[in-house]
């Protein structure tokens, strides 16, 4: 439904799984990372649809590409290779332990038992149903906010919703079944706001540099010295790297998605390339940047939910990252070489 809250309620629940199963919580970031943004971008019934099919329609209705947004959406999915990598490489992480480079030196945590401050018997409804009201709040936020139409809802906003929601169910939950008190709840709930507090400041930071390095127009030159000056066969990659190189440097696949979306969609307009592979290599550059970026916010969101270093979770993250970007380009290389020859 939403990257962010992908990985923190993964984090959060796994965390003691994976410390009590000598599982390194490195490791856990990974996968909370890897598998929030490639999985929003495969299955965009979300607000990452929203804002890709706003981009795209905003381009059919300048007539710079023509096609139905819906459609040129789905059918650049196939095309999404970072993302479809990325997914095969936690799959041999999970299953074979697929562990190279720094993954390979990092420990696990012990595991500590921790007493719970509740006076009712423990119940795994206690972990669910808290889950799936944020699961469910979530896409009711996007109809709402986006007046009976959830591609045109604002994620963040509903994002924000979705918590509130389930913090006062939660309240109303613990307290009605006697597991917690009222002390015990907002004890928790101002430890949790604390810990936080040093995220907050990271993605402050993170945010503002990523502005900066926007408003240099970084992405827009390079665009403009692609242009003319390459073969047809070669823009899906080229389209793909700048678009890593923005997310990279800005820490948002949004953002990069907003400046390059119009750029790659005019150049492949005007290249005769298929729309939905364009669609795609700005996708997959935008998450395979995004990815490897120590001032993502996914990414710091990973590490905290995990509880890890943050820069050890950019360490061990970015060799499997790496080779997905570089099995990706190859990908678009190759489509690139039937798009221009065959379409």
């Amino acid at each position: 439904i939403e990257s962010s809250i992908t990985s923190l309620v993964a984090g959060t629940v796994a965390k003691p799984l994976c410390d009590k199963n000598g599982v390194s919580r490195e490791k856990l970031a990974y996968i909370c990372d890897s598998t929030s943004a490639p999985i929003c971008s495969l299955i965009p019934l979300n607000a990452w649809g929203a804002l890709l099919l706003g981009l795209i329609v905003t381009a059919i209705d300048g007539n710079v590409i023509k096609g139905d947004g819906v459609s040129l959406l789905v059918a650049s999915i196939p095309y999404n290779f970072y993302s479809i990598i990325t997914l095969v490489i936690v799959l041999f992480v999970i299953f074979f332990k697929f562990d190279i480079g720094p993954m390979r030196q990092a420990k696990p945590q012990p595991y500590n038992v921790t007493h719970l401050e509740h006076e009712g018997k423990a119940t795994p409804w206690a972990m669910i149903l808290p889950l799936l009201v944020m699961v469910a709040a979530v896409p009711t936020g996007l109809y709402l906010t986006g007046k009976g139409d959830i591609f045109k809802g604002s994620g963040s906003t509903s994002v924000y919703y979705a918590i509130i929601v389930t913090l006062l169910f939660m309240y109303v939950y613990y307290l009605g079944t006697k597991m917690l008190s009222h002390k015990a709840y907002f004890k928790g709930f101002y430890e949790g706001l604390g810990d936080m507090i040093p995220v907050m400041l990271i993605l402050m930071f993170a945010i503002f540099i990523g502005k900066v390095i926007g408003d240099l127009g970084t992405a827009k030159y390079l665009a403009h010295l692609l242009s003319g000056n390459f073969s047809p066969v070669l823009m899906p990659l080229l389209i793909f790297v700048v678009a890593s190189i923005t997310a990279f440097s800005t820490g948002t696949s949004w953002g990069t998605f907003s400046i390059m979306m119009p750029i790659g969609l005019a150049l492949g307009a005007s290249m005769g390339l298929d729309i939905p592979l364009v669609i795609a290599a700005v996708i997959s550059g935008g998450i395979f940047g995004d990815h490897a970026s120590p001032i993502s916010d996914t990414t710091i969101i990973s590490s905290m939910a995990a509880g890890c270093d943050h820069m050890e979770h950019v360490r061990t993250q970015l060799p499997y990252a790496l080779i997905g970007g570089v099995l990706a380009g190859v990908g678009f290389l190759v489509a690139g070489y039937f798009s221009a020859n065959f379409i």
